[in-house]
């Protein structure tokens, strides 16, 4: 055999790879929560419905439970695009996009249908923007609801006076930290797979989460009171890496945002069922829903949104605007 065909055998298989279609694709789709939860059942079947309408262009794979990494970690990798989709918490995104922090204030919704009217609408998909057109590097296209963020503690918290001291796990924004500081607990930023650990150890005295979280992560084993302030109503982009939405024809992007669009409304029925069969079953095994007055840790909370509000002061006129 000469040098020269032995080249050309070697260059062929490089040569038959670099001439397949850029339309196909393979989307690995990383979440934090298990197999079951409401974001990763809506997510799976915008799954189905991209493998189905790109006739298998584009795969799709869920990898849930936190088996590709943190939040943290699998933000990083979709950001290289190693990881193609996931769903983040907005605690994240707030320090690297500052526009979102607009969502993160405490008490900026009035209540959960004032979050999914304001995320439906015209300010909802301003922000989905800010993150697009941002340097984080990723395309956000819809709205998942993480629901309303209330206390879950060891020890029960009735009035803002019990909170006083109690070290609270919050997300690893410094918006959050200030919140909790400001209510009188003592912030401490930590990932959610650490909760249980730090809850069962003593190292924390208590988090703040939605009862879906507060179920399926068994953080009620150790706390056994959920003290109703709801003073986070957190929507939660669903992104991709703009290193895969730029392999992309324009056809599967327009795709993508419809079906990304019909898992966000999907997700909130699926997301409301979750939320009272939560809260039956946490009530059975032995939690505590409190109800408190809400003024005092809205008042509370005011320096914070003074804090990290004034440059949204306009934004956050619209967003009590919406009826």
């Amino acid at each position: 055999m000469t040098f020269k065909r032995k080249l050309l055998l070697a260059v062929l298989p490089f040569a038959c790879s670099v001439a397949m279609p850029v339309s196909a694709l393979d989307i690995k789709f990383a979440e934090i929560h298990p197999a079951g939860y409401p974001t990763v059942v809506a997510e799976q079947n915008m799954g189905k419905k991209l493998e189905q309408a790109s006739n298998g262009d584009i795969t799709f794979k869920m990898f849930a439970g936190g088996v590709l990494g943190s939040e943290k970690e699998v933000i990083e990798q979709a950001q290289i695009g190693a990881v193609q989709m996931t769903r983040v918490s907005l605690g994240i995104v707030g320090p690297v996009v500052p526009d979102v922090n607009v969502f993160n204030m405490p008490f900026v919704f009035r209540d959960h249908d004032h979050m999914r009217k304001v995320i439906d609408g015209e300010i909802g998909q301003e922000i989905l923007d800010k993150i697009t057109n941002s340097d984080f590097n990723l395309v956000a296209l819809a709205w998942m609801d993480g629901g309303s963020r209330s206390l879950y503690t060891k020890k029960p918290v009735r009035s803002l006076e019990d909170l006083k001291g109690m070290k609270i796990r919050v997300q690893g924004n410094p918006l959050f930290i200030d919140m909790m500081n400001a209510m009188g607990g003592n912030g401490i930023a930590m990932d959610t797979g650490e909760i249980f650990s730090a809850l069962q150890t003593g190292v924390i005295d208590g988090a703040e989460n939605n009862p879906p979280t507060l179920l399926e992560h068994n953080h009620y084993q150790s706390a056994k009171y959920f003290t109703l302030t709801n003073h986070l109503i957190l929507p939660e982009p669903v992104v991709m890496s703009k290193t895969t939405w730029n392999k992309l024809t324009p056809e599967q992007q327009a795709l993508v945002k419809k079906v990304a669009r019909e898992a966000q409304m999907e997700e909130r029925v699926l997301w409301d069922a979750k939320t009272a069969s939560s809260e039956e079953k946490l009530k059975a095994a032995g939690v505590e829903f409190i109800t408190v007055d809400k003024k005092p840790f809205y008042d509370a909370t005011a320096p914070v949104r003074e804090k990290y509000g004034a440059q949204y002061a306009d934004l956050m006129k619209r967003i009590d605007a919406v009826q």
